[in-house]
This record gives structure tokens, C-alpha cells and sequence, in this order.
């Protein structure tokens, strides 16, 4: 009976061992989520500058005009939905508007 003891410990710590690193692999796969989302962030915010560069040159006389407030406007949504997630403990559904995505008049 002693061996059957043995055994069951054996097993007892090797599912305890198993579920410790899972959790472990979770964690290290959510830090490296969150470090990639607030990079994401950052480049949005790095955006700025060019958009506003591009408008600057960009030729009123055209018949076409490219629609940099949307475009802010939506970067901005995307910026917002993706600090959300990173506050919220527990991400719940929201609803956006949606995305103009056409960026020409």
C-alpha cells in the first residue's frame, strides 16, 4: 500500500507542477500582450505629426480631399478601445462607433 501512496503523491505533484507552470506561461503570455498594446499605443500617438504634416502639404485645390479629422477621429477610437482593455481588469464588450475607414471625399 505504501507504493500506491507514493504513486499518488508522485502524480499529486506532477499535476500540481503542470498547473503551476501553465499558469505561469499565461502570465508571461498576458505581460508580453500588454507590453505589445501599450507599444501600439505609443505609435498611435506617434502618428500625430505625420498626419498633421501630411495635411499641411496636402493641395485644397484638389477635387479629392483626404479626410485627416476622420482619420484622427478614428485612431483616436482605436487609442481608447485599446487603453480600455489595458484598464479594465475584466475586458467587457463595449459598443463603438464604427470606423469611417474611407479617408477620401
Amino acid at each position: 500500500m505504501k507504493h500506491g501512496r507514493l504513486y499518488s503523491f508522485i502524480a499529486h505533484a506532477v499535476l500540481t507542477a503542470i498547473f503551476v507552470f501553465s499558469a505561469m506561461a499565461l502570465q508571461a503570455d498576458r505581460d508580453s500582450e500588454r507590453a505589445v498594446l501599450i507599444r501600439l499605443i505609443d505609435s498611435i500617438e506617434r502618428l500625430e505629426p505625420l498626419i498633421a504634416r501630411a495635411e499641411r502639404e496636402s493641395d485644397p485645390q484638389v477635387r479629392v480631399q483626404f479626410r485627416y479629422d476622420w482619420l484622427r477621429r478614428d485612431l483616436a477610437e482605436v487609442k481608447t478601445g485599446l487603453e480600455a482593455y489595458l484598464m479594465e481588469a475584466e475586458f467587457a464588450p463595449r459598443s463603438f462607433e464604427p470606423l469611417q475607414a474611407e479617408y477620401h471625399q
